[in-house]
């Protein structure tokens, strides 16, 4: 997020280091998705929702998904980070029980970046 100090708020995600680093090969698109990716993507940079990063330990994949109104949802295949990442002994609850406690509120707030969920 785009604001807040890294000395405020910083993201590390822990990996097992028996688990080595996995980059994945490259998929190759047809030539109409490619270019609906690209400007996905570059939607996507300069929201400063993604940034370039050169000489990654991890990379993963970009998977396209066609919505019902013909637009393009670029996801991320994150399986084999997931695999690394040790698993939360404290997980949300169920989301349904989130939102029934927000009722009895006046104002409610959601966030959803270009209308996807971002999940690691």
């Amino acid at each position: 997020m785009t604001g807040l100090s890294t000395y405020v708020v910083a993201h590390k995600l822990p990996t097992n280091p028996v688990c080595p680093p996995v980059k994945q090969k490259l998929r190759k698109f047809k030539p109409d998705m490619s270019l609906k990716v690209k400007e996905e993507v570059t939607k996507q940079i300069k929201a400063k929702v993604l940034r370039v990063v050169e000489y990654p330990t991890w990379l993963a994949n970009i998977v396209p998904v066609t919505k019902k109104d013909v637009k393009v949802r670029v996801c991320v295949d994150y399986r084999y980070l997931n695999r690394a990442s040790p698993k939360d002994d404290f997980s949300l609850p169920n989301i349904h029980i989130l939102i029934d406690n927000c009722t009895k509120h006046e104002l409610q707030s959601f966030v959803d970046c270009f209308v996807g969920y971002h999940q690691i």
